[in-house]
């Protein structure tokens, strides 16, 4: 059994080390040291309208030699550089959860070609350091060509919904269209979708005809017929890290789309409006 390392023990790391704990999968957190502490004494606490309310030890380490694993990277965007720090070695495969598209070019400098990019849909929030609350039943992961079979089947194992969707271009910017409409609308206004949903169709628009341009097979009609589809009362991580005062990932969604945007000559008015107002507020 292929040993899975989750690096970043927040709200998608957490959700998805507990699962495959539970199924009894080989898995082990990397996080910083209080993280560390909280799951190492406590367990993982889980509240989940898909997997039932549950506590479950997982292994847990500040640092760790990764060498034959399959290393899950879930941290957030800012994150990144300083949580590399804490994992050495040869993984056989990386698999990186992160919201955004660059990301990818900087584990890829350091593990080449073992780099298999990712996405996964989901709801959670961490509520304190060793328990996460997963407030929707869907949790999907969606993998660019050619996947990564050991953790597929560990996720399969541990029931969690695994796809493949073409190549890494195809599956990151796909869920950037989304990811950057809804974030956007939402934490620029401090409001739920029902209230912003016609800036939220104008930054989709935007980011697909940039994701088209950056060679991306994305289908935008069905993505805005998706937004459409959302309750009035969607939200985003973006928003509520931003109300929070909290490190937040605008320039990993809105950044990356605006330099994309630049390299083609594109303009992306909409987005950039809703960029600086998140980015005023972030200051506030």
């Amino acid at each position: 059994m292929t040993r899975i390392a989750v690096l970043g023990p927040g709200a998608v790391g957490g959700l998805l080390a507990a699962a495959l704990a539970r199924a009894q999968q080989e898995v082990v957190l990397v996080g910083r040291p209080g993280s560390v502490e909280a799951v190492s004494g406590a367990g993982l606490e889980v509240q989940s309208p898909r997997f039932g309310t549950f506590r479950t030890r997982v292994r847990a380490h500040e640092a760790l030699d990764v060498t034959g694993d399959v290393l899950v990277v879930a941290v957030k965007a800012p994150a990144l550089a300083a949580a590399l720090d804490r994992v050495t070695g040869t993984p056989a495969a990386v698999v990186p959860l992160l919201n955004g598209v660059e990301h990818v070019a900087v584990l890829g400098e350091r593990f080449g070609e073992r780099v298999v990019p990712g996405v996964i849909r989901v709801q959670a929030h961490r509520d304190g350091p060793a328990r996460v609350v997963h407030r929707a039943p869907f949790v999907e992961v969606t993998l660019a060509e050619p996947g990564c079979p050991a953790l597929e089947a560990a996720l399969a194992a541990a029931g969690v919904d695994v796809g493949r969707d073409g190549d890494g271009v195809d599956v990151l910017w796909g869920k950037l269209t989304r990811l950057a409409a809804l974030a956007l609308a939402t934490a620029a206004a401090d409001a739920p979708l029902g209230e912003v949903r016609d800036d939220a169709r104008a930054v989709c628009a935007e980011v697909a005809t940039v994701a088209r341009a950056e060679g991306a097979g994305l289908d935008a009609a069905g993505i805005a017929d998706e937004l459409d589809g959302l309750p009035d009362a969607a939200s985003s991580s973006l928003r509520a890290d931003v109300a929070a005062g909290a490190p937040h990932e605008l320039d990993a969604i809105a950044g990356a789309v605006q330099r994309a945007a630049a390299r083609h000559g594109l303009a992306t008015p909409c987005t950039d409006r809703l960029a600086a107002a998140v980015a005023a507020r972030a200051l506030a």
